[in-house]
């Protein structure tokens, strides 16, 4: 059975009704660096989302890895639902899609005891992916056009997009957490550090209508990443995104 392009954007069309659909706007998510991949087997297929941000509700920096695919891997089990009506509950709620979560920057003295918005005063250091870093000057951060909202102190997402600057391939997702949902027998054909995203809120573009999505769902359909040929800007770059995190 060939892979149905159609299919591939009612999918990602029905994930925005469920808002499970990556908003880059999200009130809730100061948003600081993204990447797109695709995957293809036989019959099946796979896009991965990746976003790094920080939440407040999170306390810390996190990479949300959003995964849609006709054939999702290592869904959470029962065990992880208070009763079998809440686990089939998520796997209807959720029928192509998946969320995972990790933490490139450890949990340290580095942030504001107090406030989890700000970073500790007088602190030096960080800690991400296991080696610890300076924390960076003022100047470090006019120099990539940061603009400090309470200056001399830092908020926790001026250094998210500090570290997403200088560290890109860290604070995102490992090739081995890209997979986390994607099945073994995929093959990765394509990645994106950049795409125009479609305003799923504002101007109220699903992917069905969105180029960057037709023409995705047709590399997927295919396996030929020369269809992917967009006319529009990139606008997955924080700046586009003013209105991420300030509910």
């Amino acid at each position: 059975m060939a892979i149905d392009p159609h299919e591939i954007l009612a999918i990602l069309d029905r994930c925005c009704d469920r808002f499970t659909f990556p908003m880059l706007d999200n009130g809730y998510v100061y948003l600081a660096a993204t990447r797109l991949s695709l995957y293809r087997g036989t019959e099946e297929w796979a896009i991965v989302i990746e976003v790094f941000g920080f939440s407040p509700r999170s306390e810390l920096p996190d990479t949300h890895i959003y995964t849609f695919s006709n054939a999702l891997h290592d869904r959470d089990s029962p065990a992880k639902y208070v009763n079998e009506k809440a686990y089939y509950q998520y796997l209807a709620n959720n029928p192509s899609n998946e969320s995972r979560f990790v933490f490139p920057i450890e949990a340290g003295e580095w942030q504001d005891d107090q406030d989890c918005e700000l970073v500790a005063a007088g602190a030096k250091e960080f800690i991400m992916r296991g080696h610890t870093l300076p924390l960076p000057a003022l100047a470090e951060y006019a120099k990539r056009e940061i603009e400090l909202q309470a200056s001399p102190r830092i908020k926790v997402f001026e250094l998210s997009r500090f570290a997403a600057d200088v560290a890109r391939d860290s604070v995102l997702a490992t090739a081995q957490e890209r997979r986390l949902s994607v099945p073994p027998s995929m093959t990765q054909i394509f990645q994106l550090e950049a795409w125009h995203h479609p305003n799923v809120v504002e101007e109220d573009v699903r992917p069905n209508g969105s180029e960057t999505f037709q023409q995705l769902a047709q590399v997927l359909a295919t396996g030929d990443t020369s269809l992917y040929r967009p006319s529009l800007p990139p606008n997955t770059h924080w700046r586009n995104w003013p209105e991420g995190g300030i509910l």
